[in-house]
């Protein structure tokens, strides 16, 4: 088997990687919005109770996790797919990091901005929504993108409860073809072809923010 007919096998499983990235969003985006939000305006118990669920997802090891998702909560009676398993553990996952540059995003902004909302007699929920919010997403934007490559190269661990994604397939062939360096070497490709073009998305979309951001200091 020729280095790219490995390449080819080994993309047999991209439709796993994709359907775990997209499904993890799911996840990901809403436990960021609303953790990152919730952190930024509670105080005493309530932020810390928010902060100890960020921490659990971001400072728990996401291999761990899943086997405890896959394995353990069955002999509670608590069965999931693998493929909702590895969504909900590597979208939480990513979601703890990216609810910190939400959190990190809306404490940038400067305080006037809140205090003339409030001038004008808007309640502290349209200030959030209206004047905050879409200026700290703007902002976060290019991290966020960091955050879905992240989340694409975890994928790598799905392999670890049956699903057959690229990393799977490598081993699958691995079994065969004892040809380690191509095969590795092919997965490795497989996962810089999928991640660089998200890469340059990034790049692309930071130059735009930071362009908006030179014209309106212009103006």
């Amino acid at each position: 088997m020729s280095t790219f007919d490995i390449w080819l096998g080994i993309l047999q499983g991209l439709r796993t990687t994709a359907a775990v990235t997209a499904y993890g969003l799911v996840f990901a985006v809403p436990f960021a919005l609303v953790f990152g939000i919730a952190q930024f305006l509670s105080r005493g118990i309530t932020r810390f109770l928010v902060t100890a669920v960020i921490e659990f997802w971001r400072s728990s090891a996401v291999i761990v996790l899943l086997f405890v998702f896959y394995y353990v909560l069955p002999v509670v009676g608590v069965t999931l797919s693998a493929l909702t398993v590895s969504a909900l553990v590597l979208g939480l996952n990513a979601g703890g990091y990216a609810s910190q540059a939400v959190r990190a995003g809306l404490q940038s902004l400067p305080a006037g901005q809140r205090e003339a909302g409030m001038a004008l007699g808007l309640s502290r929920s349209r200030i959030l929504l209206l004047v905050e919010l879409p200026q700290a997403l703007v902002a976060m934007s290019p991290t966020f993108v960091n955050t879905l490559i992240q989340l694409v190269k975890a994928t790598a661990l799905v392999s670890l409860v049956t699903l057959t994604d690229m990393t799977f397939r490598a081993k699958e062939i691995a079994q065969t073809e004892y040809n380690p360096v191509a095969i590795y070497s092919a997965l490795l490709l497989a996962f810089f072809v999928v991640c660089y073009p998200i890469a340059l998305a990034g790049r692309w979309l930071e130059a735009r923010i930071n362009s908006g951001r030179g014209t309106s200091r212009g103006i």
